[in-house]
């Protein structure tokens, strides 16, 4: 078990998903929030660190791992951040949690930002990884990004493209994605490598991490453009790879200080995975950062 025998696994129905995660230790809330193409799983090399502090929960957004892939709609509202936010706080409310600590990664770390901005009093304090806001991505989307960003584009094709081409192999374009936005040093251990092929190949899995990012160039500018004025109130820790394309593309920092009252963070030595490529700096880090009061 990736995870030790400290953790157990749950599933936790909320109203609009049925939803896989881990849990383990004890102590305040913290809950963990994976990237694409990837699972909870993504957690493994920091989670049992973590929960020697803390009651860590490691869950699989709606649509990915094990976790229910709900229908879609035409305006790909079930997948939108709003939506996987509030999976998210059931969740926790189920759990016995009314308020707690987040930290996400790429997808996840989107979710987390609308979390903060939607449920100001249940999140304490919040951490994002390898990322910038969403709305300010494309807004000021150049060549550059878009090449770098190529998923972006692909995965928002609509009448299946996207899904049928990823299909044909999905072993390949999980294995590519993961192998382009790593550092060339990143090693992913084969028990992690074979979980999130095992949920990858999966055809609802495609459709429903196609969905994501759909309603990511979609409904989430709309809520995001409605919130502009609103600002993260939580203290927000922002951590990225110095080998990445975050790091080469954005005032990160000054990014988030546009968006949230109280930011601090930095560059971690690897590229887009932190919690598999660096997994002591950012158990450090988030030690560090959610062990204050």
């Amino acid at each position: 078990m990736l995870f030790g025998n400290e953790f157990e696994n749950l599933r936790v129905n909320t109203h609009g998903a049925e939803i896989n995660l881990v849990r383990g230790g004890s102590g305040r809330p913290l809950l963990l929030l994976h990237g694409y193409p990837q699972t909870h799983v993504m957690w493994h090399k920091v989670a049992p660190r973590l929960a020697r502090h803390f009651h860590v929960v490691c869950p699989d957004l709606r649509g990915y791992g094990d976790s229910s892939k709900p229908p879609s709609a035409a305006d790909h509202q079930p997948y939108s951040k709003r939506a996987m936010a509030r999976d998210m706080v059931e969740v926790m409310k189920v759990l016995g949690y009314d308020e707690f600590f987040v930290a996400g990664h790429d997808r996840g770390a989107r979710v987390t930002h609308r979390m903060a901005l939607d449920y100001p009093e249940t999140i304490k304090k919040a951490c994002v990884m390898d990322i910038a806001p969403t709305y300010h991505m494309f807004k000021t989307t150049d060549q550059h990004f878009a090449t770098g960003y190529y998923h972006w584009f692909f995965l928002i094709q609509p009448n299946g493209l996207p899904e049928h081409m990823i299909n044909a192999d999905p072993a390949y374009f999980l294995q590519e994605k993961m192998k382009r936005w790593s550092s060339p040093t990143a090693v992913f251990t084969d028990e992690a490598m074979a979980e999130y092929l095992r949920c990858f190949k999966n055809p609802d899995t495609v459709h429903a991490s196609c969905e994501d990012y759909r309603a990511a160039a979609t409904i989430d500018l709309e809520h995001d453009e409605a919130d502009m004025r609103q600002r993260i109130a939580c203290p927000l820790l922002v951590l990225w790879g110095a080998k990445g394309f975050v790091n080469r593309t954005y005032d990160v920092l000054a990014t988030w200080r546009e968006r949230a009252e109280h930011v601090e963070g930095g560059t971690l030595d690897c590229g887009h995975f932190l919690p598999e490529e660096a997994p002591d700096a950012v158990g450090d880090e988030l030690l560090r950062f959610f062990g204050n009061p």
